[in-house]
């Protein structure tokens, strides 16, 4: 049996993600069974073509290369979030972009993909990267899934909204190439998500643009919000701020139950979490709840807090 999770932010949870790899590693018996490690998602900062969450910061080439080296040195694919909706041809010359791309451009890493325009850019220009669909795509109709599953992906990302439709599910032609959802924070039939992909798009693109034009000054977004007030509605969202126990109470919810007991026996062995804009503890609790043995979850987490801690990530008093 094997249950591949892909786990969010190699970049700002570059020590989150190898520490808790290490655990894996080294204590294999707090873990249910079959968990792997399938890659860790997201993207250096400022990637004009990252989607689906701003991310802000700057990454040098030292770190990046640290973080492919570090990861892939154990056998654990990068896999970038290149779903910006927003692309235009000239984006596809990102200096930084492509830099990112060649660096990790060894065959273990991947890219997820929205855009034709950037998909078919990648295809062309860097062949050694295995594609996933994004989820960003809101592929809501089973026979336009059923569909995507069938093109050349490595992998497709369903939507979330799919979830527990098991009669759906049942007829995938190939459950192995799909991956789940399994924490989705955003609403159940949400019909502002792919306006707010769209609006993400675009804050990204102005700050990777203002990063390049301006390195040493602080970037605000005031004046994408005076743009873009509409923007300002999805700060009140109710998605924002989710915990672990809130997302429980959603239809699109699937327990880690569900995945030993339903999605494994049916087929699925993908297993998305999501949380690259949660906050740290209640990212580590998201990691408890789906891939530890509730008997081990004490001293799983006890462990993951006091190594976090060494390793500079959290800071408790004495």
């Amino acid at each position: 049996m094997r249950v591949r999770f892909h786990l969010p932010d190699f970049a700002g949870r570059f020590r989150f993600n190898l520490v808790f790899a290490e655990m894996l590693k080294r204590c294999p018996q707090y873990f249910r069974d079959g968990v792997e490690i399938a890659s860790v998602y997201g993207c250096f900062p400022p990637s004009l073509w990252n989607g689906g969450r701003m991310q802000g910061g700057y990454c040098d080439k030292e770190f990046i290369r640290t973080v492919i080296s570090t990861f892939n040195d154990r056998g654990i694919p990068l896999r970038f979030t290149f779903t910006n909706p927003m692309i235009e041809k000239k984006h596809l010359y990102d200096v930084f972009c492509n830099m990112v791309m060649e660096m990790a451009d060894n065959g273990l890493n991947e890219a997820i993909v929205f855009s034709p325009l950037l998909e078919d850019y990648i295809r062309q220009k860097y062949p050694n990267y295995k594609l996933t669909s994004s989820t960003c795509k809101r592929i809501t109709d089973p026979e336009a899934m059923y569909s995507e599953v069938e093109k050349d992906y490595h992998i497709v990302v369903l939507d979330y909204d799919l979830n527990n439709k098991f009669d759906i599910l049942e007829k995938i032609p190939d459950k192995e190439k799909c991956e789940i959802l399994v924490n989705a924070c955003c609403e159940p039939g949400c019909k502002r998500r792919s306006e707010h992909y769209r609006l993400i798009g675009l804050h990204q693109i102005e700050y990777a643009e203002y990063i390049r034009k301006h390195p040493n000054s602080d970037y605000t977004d005031d004046d994408f919000m005076k743009k873009h007030p509409e923007m300002k509605q999805f700060a009140k969202c109710p998605s924002v701020g989710r915990t672990v126990f809130d997302i429980q109470q959603l239809s699109t919810h699937i327990s880690p139950d569900d995945i030993w007991n339903k999605y494994v026996p049916m087929g699925f062995s993908q297993f998305k979490i999501e949380g690259r804009t949660y906050e740290t503890l209640n990212l580590l609790e998201h990691y408890m709840y789906y891939m530890i043995k509730p008997e081990f979850k004490d001293i799983a987490r006890f462990t993951f807090l006091r190594q976090l801690r060494a390793n500079g990530v959290l800071k408790f008093g004495e």
